[in-house]
């Protein structure tokens, strides 16, 4: 069996990459980018469980600090769905290490967690409660609908 064909990243963070030439195979290349960033399977299960307990919610939250997945304003909360793999749930076995590349997946992943501590700090600054919903709790929609429930009621 002949090697795989290596293409360059299609998008490579410069300052993450240094001077390493990153290069991955076609396949893993398409996958990663079908990857969505929002309306995601884990944020849709937390929208409808956070509307079954009556609360209201805006999803367009670029103007608050992180762009929070939901948030109330006038309630002053956020909540930030966070895939366990790109946000490096811990102790969760779906938060795995590329075996390629991987002091470049080393320095993204540690710069999405200094950024999403950013982001809860600035919000909580502002007065927001700030809830992460993980995407491994999306599963057990009891514990979900429980941890949901402590937010202040519309």
């Amino acid at each position: 069996m002949g090697s795989v064909p290596q293409q360059p990243f299609k998008k490579v963070e410069k300052r993450l990459a240094g001077k390493a030439a990153l290069r991955t195979d076609a396949a893993t290349s398409a996958r990663m980018g079908r990857i969505r960033q929002s309306g995601t399977a884990p944020e849709l299960t937390v929208r409808r469980a956070v509307s079954t307990l009556g609360l209201r919610y805006t999803v367009r939250n670029e103007d608050l600090p992180g762009s929070p997945d939901l948030a109330n304003r006038s309630r002053r909360w956020a909540i930030f769905v966070h895939g366990c793999y790109w946000h490096r749930h811990e102790g969760c076995h779906k938060a795995t290490t590329p075996r390629t590349n991987t002091d470049f997946w080393l320095n993204k992943f540690s710069r999405n967690v200094a950024r999403d501590a950013a982001a809860r700090v600035s919000l909580k600054r502002r007065g927001y409660q700030v809830l992460t919903v993980w995407q491994c709790e999306c599963e057990s929609g009891t514990r979900l609908t429980a941890r949901l429930a402590r937010l202040p009621q519309s």
